[in-house]
């Protein structure tokens, strides 16, 4: 159950401290990338910004941990939370998949799977959006399915951007496909479902 907004816990201090690495990793990635065109890639920037990621990225365990062991879940953690995750993650994900005209130093992601990982985020949220206007409330709860799709997912952008060429990142890479895809047909029944009992309740 979570509590109305009324200071700030340690587990959102961590969560605004994850989003505000953020914009430090777009930056340490472009420059490194802009660099590696100017024939002049410096390795250091390019670790120092999968260090940002990883501590980005396991922060999101450490504030859900502190969350649930000292009962500091809020409304503003429940809606922090996963913007930190989505931010973290599309910044990652376009700048790992873009095609650079100049090219890219960078064994870059298929173009499948941010094509996958984004529609289903965009179908997540058409429907919340949907569910919510024809019936009043929508929940989308968290699901196992869905933490497994969001950790292989950030598995799979830290080797690459360790530059673990290919094919030892194609495990991660295809089992973070796997439940992406799973957990968007999930939440896809998960919503009809909803609908299916808001329908019965009239």
């Amino acid at each position: 159950m979570t509590e109305p907004v009324t200071k700030l816990t340690l587990a959102n201090k961590i969560t605004l401290i994850r989003i505000l690495l953020i914009p430090v990793f777009i930056w340490l990635t472009l420059d490194y990338i802009r660099d590696f065109q100017r024939g002049q890639g410096r390795e250091w920037e390019r670790l120092l910004a999968f260090v940002v990621f990883a501590v980005a990225s396991f922060s999101d365990a450490v504030d859900g941990y502190i969350a649930r062991r000292y009962r500091q879940k809020t409304e503003l953690g429940s809606f922090l939370d996963p913007l930190a995750d989505k931010l973290l993650l599309m910044s990652a994900l376009i700048l790992l998949s873009i095609r650079f005209k100049e090219g890219s130093p960078f064994d870059l992601l298929p173009l499948w799977f941010p094509i996958l990982v984004v529609s289903r985020d965009l179908i997540l949220l058409g429907g919340t959006i949907l569910i919510h206007m024809l019936t009043g409330h929508a929940t989308a709860r968290p699901r196992l399915v869905g933490k497994c799709a969001t950790f292989f997912q950030m598995i799979t952008l830290g080797w690459v951007l360790l530059k673990i060429q290919q094919p030892s990142y194609e495990w991660p890479l295809y089992a973070a496909g796997l439940f992406t895809l799973v957990s968007g047909m999930w939440y896809v029944f998960d919503g009809v479902r909803q609908l299916s009992v808001a329908e019965a309740k009239k």
